[in-house]
């Protein structure tokens, strides 16, 4: 018996230029896709009700309305049909809003053929994907706060829109990106992170753009940028406020443009990437003292994603608890300790300026610290470490950046005392410390200790 043929995908294009509708059709039947068209907008919801559909194309202007309504429309009725909107060339304000409504993504007049191809194969694994999460990452936590996370993230994985991530420093901003392109069609793309603010100025540019061999002294071969490294994927802009206002020019470009022209090149690039962003410091804030720029912020910003500080899900800390013991326990390859009700109670009490990372720090060193297999709340340390700051106080990162240097320091002194009493014997120091020989000599090659 022969096999059943697999069912061809059908498209739903929406333009009142019959010139435009015959492109985008031929175009999609080159690639095997079937599809059906529609002059104005009453006449696409007509045929959203006949049939369906697995990806919509619709321009902007229509004879009755807008793409944005029909993406409104689709949104409400069919909101798992990826629409993808056709805008005027250099009309980004438009782009943006559709995309704020709902629209999967954008391509600009004139239509560039290889883009649009990119798009709707893109579109299509959105239209087949599971709802199942993927990857091997995950949000803990079961707290109102973490479900509400989640959520968003499936929802704004299936989008190509730019997103937000906005929270204070060590809540897991690089993980929540990392599950947006876990979870969308992007996923067997590379997933490209980079810290803006580790980048010298001078360096900027030949590193998100690349350069070509003799651009500038030292250019002495070829080299490809963050954008052409995450083609066909994602780049994740970390602590994006950091970026110098020149940069952030450029930036916007790239993004408006989806091209990028290295140093040293005449002609740009077409690049096929989606942009998240992050930072723990107040975006807005910025924009209105003018250090950064109004429009790349509209444009980053179409989607924001708020992440909770740990102190407004206390209820998730057992659970972070035992999920950092074992792994810092596999790492060391030692047996996870266990908490004492006092260490929960000390845990549950205290503010977490830095948050889970500052939590997973604190158990480090209590699990440096603790005598046998029993931490409590002695060993935690937690009077010892930095206040909490204000609400309005903008030196997070100063604190974060602090917390370790800190930590490290108390870690160093509870190991050089073990080994002063044990006259240099780590086997001996190890049990004076209630820690395995190998978490001892990891904490020693960490810390530098010869």
């Amino acid at each position: 018996m022969a096999q059943a043929s697999r069912k061809k995908p059908r498209a739903l294009v929406v333009d009142d230029e019959p010139d435009i509708r015959e492109l985008l059709e031929i175009t999609l039947m080159r690639m095997g896709i079937d599809s059906d068209s529609a002059a104005d907008l009453a006449e696409a919801r007509a045929r959203l009700e006949q049939g369906a559909f697995d990806v919509c194309l619709t321009d902007m202007r229509l004879p009755d309305g807008s793409g944005i309504d029909l993406v409104r429309h689709i949104q409400r009725h069919h909101p798992r049909l990826p629409v993808a909107v056709i805008t005027a060339h250099g009309n980004m304000e438009s782009a943006v809003e559709a995309l704020k409504a709902g629209a999967f993504d954008f391509v600009s007049k004139p239509v560039d053929l290889e883009m649009l191809r990119r798009l709707i194969n893109t579109a299509l694994e959105v239209a087949g994907q599971a709802d199942t999460p993927m990857g091997e990452e995950q949000l803990l936590g079961r707290s109102a706060a973490m479900d509400s996370v989640r959520r968003t993230i499936a929802k704004v994985a299936r989008s190509q829109a730019p997103v937000f991530i906005h929270g204070e420093s060590g809540t897991g901003k690089e993980l929540v990106a990392r599950l947006i392109h876990a979870q969308g069609p992007r996923r067997d793309g590379p997933f490209v992170p980079v810290n803006c603010g580790a980048i010298p100025a001078e360096l900027m540019e030949s590193e998100f753009f690349g350069h070509l061999k003799g651009s500038f002294t030292g250019a002495t071969s070829d080299k490809a940028g963050l954008f052409q490294a995450a083609e066909g994927g994602t780049l994740f802009l970390d602590e994006v406020a950091d970026l110098p206002l020149p940069m952030q020019v450029k930036l916007l470009r790239a993004i408006q443009e989806k091209a990028v022209r290295p140093v040293g090149a005449q002609q740009e690039i077409p690049i096929d990437v989606r942009i998240l962003s992050a930072t723990h410091k107040d975006l807005a804030a910025l924009v209105k003292s003018g250090q950064f720029r109004q429009d790349l912020y509209y444009r980053i910003n179409v989607i924001a994603l708020a992440v909770p500080p740990l102190r407004e899900r206390r209820e998730d800390i057992p659970l972070l608890v035992d999920h950092l013991l074992a792994r810092i326990a596999a790492q060391w390859q030692t047996p996870a300790p266990r908490m004492a009700e006092d260490a929960l109670a000390a845990l549950a009490d205290y503010p977490f300026p830095g948050n889970v990372r500052e939590l997973e720090n604190i158990l480090e060193r209590a699990m440096t610290l603790c005598e046998g297999e029993v931490i409590h709340a002695a060993d935690l340390q937690l009077d010892a470490a930095p206040a909490p700051l204000a609400a309005d106080d903008d030196s997070g990162a100063a604190v974060s950046q602090g917390l370790d240097p800190y930590l490290d320091t108390r870690e160093r002194e509870a190991i050089l005392r073990a080994l002063e009493q044990t006259r240099y014997n780590k086997t001996q120091a190890a049990k004076l410390l209630g820690i395995s020989f190998r978490a001892l000599r990891y904490r020693l090659k960490k810390l530098g200790i010869e």
